[in-house]
């Protein structure tokens, strides 16, 4: 069962955010320097060979990062001096975890179930770097390489990853559930949501900018095609046929970017301006509200787009880490040691 979030007198909150930026001072570009040399480019070379066999891989492991980040860590994982703290802890592999007789897991929650891919990835690179260097390299670290590495084997920007996270020992379906943005959000949850996690509109706005890779299933745009009135006529006849409105064909496939749902570009925004956005909370980032010029922004400017979107990564990856005693380094990714 989650816990439930107590609200902290703001002397406690500032002892919290030491307490987060203290763990992140942990982290470091070079941290399996000495450890394990061979770390980064056993990911590199593995995701290389996974997108080349079958590009959505791409999309879905950023997209498994994504998930895995937006849902904090567990109480036990909190250092012991807040463990009520409110305090957002992400990107910690949680995301990867089987169910147990002691909790439920992340990967049969509502925004997962059935959708998320890439496991089978990050248990190959896992297993090499077992090999390697056994109990060293986290699987927290292994998404967060492999999100990047995906992203410029598609044409996308580049960016530092700071290393050094450690595995939660526990995840959690109702956080996932209620962390996690659907797609039918509009404007003002995506805003929170994201807030929720430390992260500005701007970083909102970037990082929803990862649809202009992969693809979502017909019971996550149904609606759209069928309900909205803000999208194009010819986009909504043309999804119609793999999406009957009736029900059925859940899993089939449409691209996020209709343009180049294989190659990390700014298209993504530009179909957003002719109202083609797939999902109804990608066309809510331009629809009159606070972030249109943005998108404007983004769709006019390739490299403002990607340097804002690394920009976000780097952000969203550093958000109150687990780091030194707490969590672990997990043998397997997919459970607890």
């Amino acid at each position: 069962m989650a816990r439930a979030s107590i609200r902290l007198p703001p002397f406690l909150l500032l002892l919290a955010a030491t307490c987060a930026a203290v763990a992140n001072a942990q982290l470091s570009e070079d941290y399996y320097g000495s450890s394990c040399p061979a770390a980064l480019l056993t990911i590199r070379t593995t995701v290389a060979t996974a997108v080349l066999l079958d590009r959505r891989m791409g999309a879905s492991l950023l997209r498994l990062y994504f998930h895995d980040c937006f849902v904090q860590a567990s109480p036990q994982d909190l250092p012991l001096l807040f463990p009520w703290s409110s305090f957002n802890i992400g990107c910690d592999a949680s995301v990867l975890l089987d169910d147990t007789p002691s909790f439920t897991g992340e990967k049969g929650a509502g925004p997962n179930a059935g959708s998320l891919r890439g496991f089978e990835v990050i248990d190959r690179i896992k297993l090499l770097l077992e090999l390697i260097c056994p109990g060293t390299v986290s699987c927290a670290d292994i998404l967060a390489v492999a999100a990047r590495d995906a992203v410029v084997h598609l044409g996308g920007p580049s960016w530092t990853v700071l290393l050094g996270r450690r595995d939660a020992t526990s995840a959690s379906a109702s956080l996932a559930n209620s962390d996690l943005p659907g797609p039918n959000s509009n404007l003002n949850d995506l805003l929170a949501a994201f807030s929720k996690k430390g992260l500005s509109s701007t970083d909102m706005v970037a990082l929803s900018g990862g649809h202009t890779i992969g693809r979502a299933q017909c019971q996550s745009y149904r609606n759209r095609i069928y309900a909205d009135t803000d999208i194009d006529g010819t986009f909504a006849a043309s999804l119609r046929g793999d999406c009957p409105q009736g029900g059925g064909n859940d899993g089939n496939l449409a691209p996020l970017d209709a343009s180049s749902p294989d190659y990390f570009d700014n298209s993504y925004f530009s179909g957003l301006l002719t109202h083609m956005g797939l999902l109804h909370s990608d066309q809510a980032l331009y629809d009159g509200g606070s972030t249109d010029g943005l998108v404007r922004s983004y769709a006019s400017n390739n490299d403002q787009f990607g340097s804002d979107f690394a920009a976000a990564m780097v952000k969203l990856g550093n958000l109150g880490v687990l780091t030194g005693a707490y969590g672990e380094i997990r043998v397997n990714c997919r459970a607890v040691n």
